[in-house]
């Protein structure tokens, strides 16, 4: 569990690691800084080691530390082998609190940012608030059903009166992997037994139609016109065009590269392996990208910015552009990501090839294609048989006609 963490209010690292069955935590003067971090990575593992071969003094590292005067007594009785062995042993199980934070730290390395913000969020907001204090073997299946009740009491977003199903399933689903590492690690059985999923409403996408999209393009306003033209007709995800760079515009070729996003402000990897792509640019979007580049490259390196060069606030530009525009137009609010089912839609609709489409929206295969999208496919094309009957008509010339 040892680990070199940051405190957020100087931004600094401290140690985080077991000694004599007692969780230790060291203040450094530090900055959160990738060679800071690898120094006091490598020195606490010379600390573990010494631990383990029973040669650690707190002193030795820690001379000014309250740590070392409280260890002092106990490390001058241990001059046993055997007994220091055993005290070493004596594991304490923490309370979650401490064990989650330890938790976190951990698999922080394998997580996208915005995955680490969204289980901070729930880990400071929900977890915590209930389960802090309790010692983690200590939690019952009971407890944690407890908790999901409480859930289902939270004030959800937009005036809602609660949190829907949908939601309190993700805020649960971290707790299973926490309570099987836990269970792990200390030896007890997870309580994150028979608890199943909250049933939750299937939410429909909602694309626009043709004449919507073409109505919204002739009202929206001119400086965003290109920005949803090209949202509508790419399928790129708010994300992947607001991190757009002009590095990833490809003229000759016609085409655009997603290869990063930006999350939260932040520049990041995009959100699966899959999305990593290049979307065909058509017509319309080609042109749409050179109107944007005789008027924004100079800003900077994303298309779409501000006049400071920084990538588009997506927030900001929904409140106040998006949104207002659906008002005036009478048009029923709807996020601006059904821009991306839009274009799913509209490619269906098309005849595209439904394996190009996937590979355009940056789906791994074509069964959510089909799942999501195909059955809007009939009210924008006359998929209803009549084909097939053209088709005979064509080629059976009469032949069988009674």
């Amino acid at each position: 569990m040892a680990s070199v963490s940051v405190r957020k209010e100087s931004n600094t690292l401290y140690l985080d690691f077991r000694y004599m069955g007692r969780r230790c935590r060291e203040q450094t003067n530090f900055k959160n800084t990738v060679a800071n971090k690898r120094r006091l990575e490598k020195l606490l593992v010379v600390i573990e080691a010494e631990i383990m071969a029973g040669t650690f003094r707190y002193a030795k590292h820690f001379p000014d530390s309250k740590g070392a005067h409280r260890f002092a007594e106990e490390e001058l009785k241990l001059h046993d082998p055997k007994e220091w062995s055993l005290k070493q042993e004596q594991q304490v199980v923490p309370i979650f609190e401490e064990y989650v934070l330890g938790w976190l730290e951990r698999h922080k390395v394998a997580w996208r940012k915005s995955h680490i913000v969204n289980i901070e969020s729930m880990i400071n907001k929900h977890y915590l608030p209930y389960f802090g204090g309790m010692e983690i073997s200590s939690i019952t299946r009971n407890d944690l059903l407890k908790f999901r009740t409480a859930l289902a009491k939270v004030p959800g977003r937009n005036g809602r009166e609660s949190l829907s199903n949908t939601r309190i399933n993700k805020i649960m689903d971290p707790l299973r992997r926490i309570f099987e590492d836990a269970a792990e690690e200390f030896h007890f059985i997870t309580p994150y037994i028979r608890i199943k999923q909250l049933k939750s409403h299937k939410t429909d996408v909602q694309p626009f139609t043709f004449e919507e999209v073409n109505l919204l393009l002739d009202k929206v306003r001119t400086d965003y016109r290109d920005y949803y033209l090209i949202r509508f007709f790419t399928g790129m995800r708010t994300g992947e065009i607001d991190g757009l760079k002009w590095k990833y515009v490809d003229f000759t070729k016609r085409i655009i590269k997603i290869r990063e996003t930006i999350v939260a402000g932040e520049e990041d990897i995009t959100k699966t392996e899959s999305s990593i792509r290049d979307i065909h640019m058509s017509q319309p979007v080609y042109e749409a990208f050179k109107r944007v580049k005789a008027n924004t490259w100079r800003f900077g390196k994303f298309v779409f910015c501000n006049r400071e060069g920084e990538a588009l606030n997506h927030c900001n530009v929904t409140k106040r552009v998006w949104y207002p525009m659906l008002k005036r137009l009478g048009i029923e609010k709807r996020r601006p990501y059904q821009t991306r089912h839009t274009a799913a839609t509209l490619w269906l609709a098309a005849g595209e090839s439904p394996e190009w489409i996937a590979m355009q929206m940056g789906h791994s295969n074509t069964e959510m294609l089909f799942r999501v999208y195909s059955r809007y496919v009939p009210n924008l094309t006359r998929m209803d048989g009549s084909a097939m009957d053209k088709l005979l008509a064509e080629k059976l010339e009469g032949r069988h006609a009674v």
